[in-house]
């Protein structure tokens, strides 16, 4: 039963909606009771499940049920990624997969010529695992044609795998990267990146096809967002730069890696609060947007576009941008909570947060930990202004009990100063202009040099320094941020 609910964590609204259709069309029997398992456990209800459904104590027959439920949501996925709006690769499978089919129906001239169809798009993406597998196809039916040169085939096969073996070598360096990233807290994480690279004799040049790019850029940015560290990642990201302009001439025929690289090295950037080049990156990423993969990128392009307009002064432009969007994504959802609460509108803001209304275990699943500090942190920061203050207890002391002892783990103690400060200044305001607390903030902190700092990292800053000094935030945010 936890696998079905663990799949239907993943599901929106509409898929459950498409997911009760899917079952309709393939129960046979209409006492069939999966639709009503399903819409049980969407509904969160787990016990005594099977006198719900059949009146009685069945635990056999509900475990049948539930794992005939778990069939048809894995394959209900399957289906939906296929059919969805995804990456190249998938096309070439379906091309693989019907050439296959053509040839069990000894279709054999169709077969070949959808054959050779993803054979040409694999190649042009540099997609070996893809490619190993049509060889093994070709090589298959090759006796069937009267064209095709087993020899040559052989020797395409050959150098695709010690292509293969290269991207292989790739896969284990990211794995190792990550690895390293987990349990290694003292080292950066370019350091990591190079060891690794190091022991798989891998360099990072132009040989590197998109999709290692991608991978690269995907593993060393998610750590430098759980370290809140993008600026040792500074001459990693102007490398990969440089190795995408030498590049561009392949750009549109690999397209879905191509836009994945242009938003993460974006947001890289703003990281590293170096606007003018992540609006650069922005704009590139706009562009390519227009020939493909709008429905899948454009929030993350919104929520760029957004933050990119928030700190560079056009606070109303950014709160204009996300509203403009109908359906949006949660991170559009933070990022206008935030863009209201440094205007202080702070009833707006908490407008906004209230319609986050899953739980902490939810959202993390969906979209990480860091997310939920941040929500957790702007919504106490808002009960605060609001003077919500019986509510303000409650948050922290949840806070507290809750991320504490993760927070330790990893390192992350300059968000336990934070909570004990906020937690002086929810019980005695006034002493937050004091020099006793001004000094505590001083010594509660591992100052970084300013081009280290993180953004974010500022921005709550932000708000406490405001207080101290009786500044606007927004002011006091922009001041911080800016470029020395």
């Amino acid at each position: 039963m936890n696998t079905n609910k663990a799949i239907i964590s993943t599901l929106s609204e509409e898929d459950c909606t498409q997911f009760i259709s899917y079952l309709k069309q393939k129960n046979r029997r209409g006492d069939t009771k999966n639709i009503q398992l399903f819409k049980q456990l969407v509904k969160g209800t787990s016990e005594e499940l099977d006198i719900k459904l059949y009146g009685k104590p069945s635990k056999n027959a509900l475990h049948a049920l539930s794992k005939r439920l778990t069939d048809s949501l894995i394959d209900f996925t399957a289906n939906k990624s296929f059919a969805g709006e995804t990456s190249e690769e998938l096309e070439i499978l379906k091309l693989l997969l019907a050439s296959r089919i053509f040839f069990e129906h000894k279709k054999h001239k169709i077969a070949f010529k959808t054959l050779e169809k993803a054979e040409q798009k694999a190649r042009n993406l540099d997609v070996y695992s893809i490619l190993t597998e049509v060889y093994h196809t070709k090589i298959q039916y090759a006796h069937l044609s009267t064209t095709l040169s087993l020899s040559e085939i052989s020797k395409e096969a050959t150098i695709n795998l010690q292509n293969f073996t290269k991207e292989q070598k790739l896969n284990l360096a990211y794995a190792t990267i990550t690895n390293e990233f987990l349990h290694t807290k003292e080292k950066s994480v370019l350091s990591i990146i190079e060891v690794a690279f190091s022991e798989y004799e891998i360099e990072i040049n132009e040989t590197l096809t998109y999709k290692s790019l991608f991978q690269l850029l995907k593993v060393v940015t998610k750590a430098a967002t759980i370290k809140s560290d993008y600026y040792s990642l500074t001459p990693l990201l102007n490398e990969v730069a440089s190795i995408l302009e030498k590049k561009k001439a392949l750009a549109n025929k690999n397209l879905y890696y191509h836009i994945q690289l242009l938003n993460l090295l974006a947001y890289a950037y703003f990281r590293n609060k170096d606007f003018t080049t992540s609006k650069e990156f922005l704009s590139i990423l706009k562009t390519q947007l227009e020939k493909g993969y709008r429905n899948q990128f454009i929030a993350k392009a919104t929520v760029l576009e957004a933050l990119l307009e928030n700190y560079t002064g056009n606070a109303q432009q950014a709160i204009s941008v996300l509203k403009n969007r109908k359906d949006q994504s949660l991170d559009g959802l933070l990022t206008l909570t935030m863009c209201h609460f440094q205007q202080t509108e702070f009833k707006e803001a908490y407008s906004v947060l209230r319609t986050l209304q899953h739980s902490d275990a939810w959202y993390e699943k969906k979209v990480g930990l860091l997310w939920i500090l941040k929500k957790n942190l702007i919504e106490i920061l808002l009960l605060i202004e609001l003077d919500k203050l019986e509510l303000v207890l409650s948050r922290l002391q949840s806070f507290k009990r809750t991320y504490h002892k993760r927070l330790q783990e990893i390192e992350e103690n300059r968000v336990l100063n934070f909570i004990t400060l906020i937690t002086k200044y929810y019980e005695n305001p006034k002493l937050v202009t004091h020099e006793a607390f001004i000094n505590e903030v001083e010594a509660s902190f591992d100052w970084k040099p300013y081009e280290e700092e993180d953004v974010f990292v500022m921005s709550f800053y932000a708000w406490l320094k405001a207080k101290m000094e009786r500044r606007d935030m927004y002011e006091v945010t922009l001041e911080l941020v800016k470029k020395k």
